[in-house]
């Protein structure tokens, strides 16, 4: 299945800009030692093969998924073979001891990039996965930071999120305020991270939950009023890769807006996926009439389908990748638009946060408003409405 077409493109974004920079790109991957965190997601998977195939000298992986990993490593084996340098996998949680015992025992990398995240929106619903995503975005993000402080690394890439420009959600205010304590820590360490689009069919995407609907003769749900720009994962680890060796201390890039790069609602990538498999899309109009549809419109040739407007917390109707107060480099890159930032840093709001986050911690107890009313401390403008709404709550 040509993604690519599906997104309503027929070219790769960023081919001008690998391409002008491939000869340096290349050197710099073969003379270094590199870390990628968070290394089996979709994005930490596309980065990983993308340092791979230019031959480091090191290339560790880390990841709490063993199974992701698993895969990983049979897909490189499979498309790219073998490198001279020292290519290892690890299943660590990277808030865990055994983490920290691992990067005292090696830790000598030239790169550390760290993909981990918890990305969904319907993460924020309850208040426990929502502390674990504080935790993941922004803690676990500053501890491995400063352990790469620690170990004389050279440069610390981080990817963020377009939602977090005017966040709406508590995932993209998660990403913001991660990146207010990546300010404070470029200090005294180089750090580049990168704001861009949805990755077509990555793990947990609602266009990943199309395979898995197809595979499970059920329902098509998506829908029809958000629009979205896409990036493919190969586009994903490009982004990261070009931030990462190029990108200047603070520097965080995105992909520049062209007719490349459009934005598309998910209910007309359902239809194009729909027509490329062979099916008609049929509307239904409620969840149960799909469900009972789905038994007998395939082997007509048609496919149940419900495209529904939102009306759950946290979801943004358009996407942006920076703010009118950023600065912005559009000539470096062809296809790449860099934001340009000054050291600012507002240390005590960073203290603040974290003082209330340990101290709701070590009370065992903490609900889901005490956290927002936090959130807009650290970010006053900051877009979030509770519906009472959770995709959770949809099919």
């Amino acid at each position: 299945m040509n993604i690519l077409q599906l997104i309503g493109r027929n070219s790769e974004l960023f081919f001008t800009d690998i391409k002008s920079h491939e000869s340096e790109l290349s050197r710099i991957v073969s003379e270094s030692k590199f870390l990628v965190i968070g290394g089996a997601g979709s994005i930490g998977q596309a980065v990983t093969k993308e340092i791979f195939k230019r031959n480091p000298q090191k290339l560790h992986v880390v990841d709490i998924s063993e199974n992701n990993m698993v895969e990983l490593v049979r897909d490189i084996r499979s498309s790219y073979g073998y490198i001279n340098g020292d290519f290892q996998t690890f299943a660590l949680d990277i808030g865990s001891i055994e983490y920290d015992a691992f990067i005292e025992a090696d830790g000598k990398y030239d790169y550390v990039l760290n993909l981990s995240a918890l990305k969904h929106v319907r993460s924020e619903k309850d208040p426990f996965t929502l502390m674990r995503m504080i935790d993941v975005n922004v803690f676990n993000t500053d501890k491995t930071i400063q352990q790469s402080i620690d170990k004389n690394v050279k440069k610390y890439f981080c990817v963020s999120t377009d939602k977090a420009a005017n966040p709406v959600n508590m995932m993209g205010a998660s990403k913001r305020i991660m990146e207010m304590f990546l300010m404070r820590k470029s200090k005294h360490i180089s750090i580049s991270t990168a704001r861009f689009a949805n990755v077509a069919f990555s793990d947990g995407s609602l266009l990943h939950g199309f395979n898995q609907r197809i595979q499970k003769q059920q329902p098509i749900v998506a829908p029809n009023d958000i629009k979205r720009y896409f990036v493919i994962p190969k586009e994903s680890g490009e982004l990261c890769l070009m931030s990462c060796i190029f990108g200047e201390n603070r520097d965080i890039f995105f992909p520049k807006l062209s007719e490349s790069l459009h934005l598309i609602t998910f209910a007309d990538i359902a239809v194009k996926y729909l027509k490329n498999l062979g099916y008609e899309p049929y509307l239904c109009n409620s969840e149960e009439e799909a469900r009972i549809l789905i038994e007998t419109l395939p082997e007509k040739g048609m496919w149940p389908c419900l495209f529904t407007s939102s009306d759950t917390t946290g979801e943004k109707s358009f996407e942006e990748f920076y703010t009118e107060n950023e600065v912005l480099d559009m000539d470096t890159f062809e296809n790449l638009g860099v934001i340009k930032n000054q050291f600012s840093v507002e240390e005590d709001k960073l203290e603040m946060f974290a003082g209330s986050i340990k101290e709701m911690k070590t009370k065992r107890q903490w609900s889901k408003k005490e956290i927002v009313d936090l959130f807009f401390k650290m970010i006053p403008d900051f877009g979030h409405k509770e519906t009472g709404k959770y995709l959770d709550a949809k099919m």
